[in-house]
């Protein structure tokens, strides 16, 4: 299956975010995830978004790795297609009507070596999604607007340079 659209929401009823994943062959999978999850599954987005990126990953100064992380992530958002709506049309879901749960996840790395995170009720089938930068850096931003939206106290921060005062910065080397 490939990925055709993708949706982060804010369930005001059930306090919990919907993603509805969309792929091109008319199926539609629905998950739940909690506050909990959420906290869980940030850093470990963030963490696959700065492996991925061999400028990121190879640069020994973690000040030089945040900003290269802010400039990535802006790049790669840039690219996507925040502009058109979420298609609300009848498909299949094979994993049920109702959203699943997600209670575990996995992350790795497929044969090419692009992230993969398989998110997963307590029991039974979930999802694995493989990520390019595109997606896995919209996803961040998805995440990010969704939990706005709630009443969970959360801030999803982005290791970027630019967001601390520059009084929290570490002292730097000069030569």
């Amino acid at each position: 299956m490939r990925l055709h659209q993708l949706k982060i929401d804010y369930e005001t009823e059930q306090d919990r975010l919907l993603m509805l994943v969309s792929a091109s062959d008319g199926v539609e999978v629905r998950l739940a995830l909690t506050r909990r999850f959420v906290k869980l599954l940030w850093p470990l987005l963030v963490k696959l978004a700065e492996e991925a990126s061999p400028r990121i990953s190879t640069q020994s100064n973690p000040e030089a790795r945040k900003a290269l992380f802010g400039i990535e992530h802006e790049q790669a958002v840039s690219r996507a297609d925040f502009s058109r709506a979420y298609e609300e049309k009848p498909r299949s879901t094979p994993l049920g009507e109702a959203p699943l749960l997600l209670a575990r996840i996995q992350t790795g790395r497929n044969r090419e070596g692009q992230p993969v995170v398989a998110l997963h009720p307590a029991e039974g089938s979930g999802v694995t999604l493989t990520f390019d930068s595109v997606l896995l850096h919209s996803v961040c931003r998805l995440l990010q607007s969704a939990v706005k939206k709630s009443d969970w106290d959360m801030d999803l921060q982005l290791p970027d340079a630019q967001e601390r005062p520059p009084a929290e910065r570490a002292p730097r080397t000069l030569n």
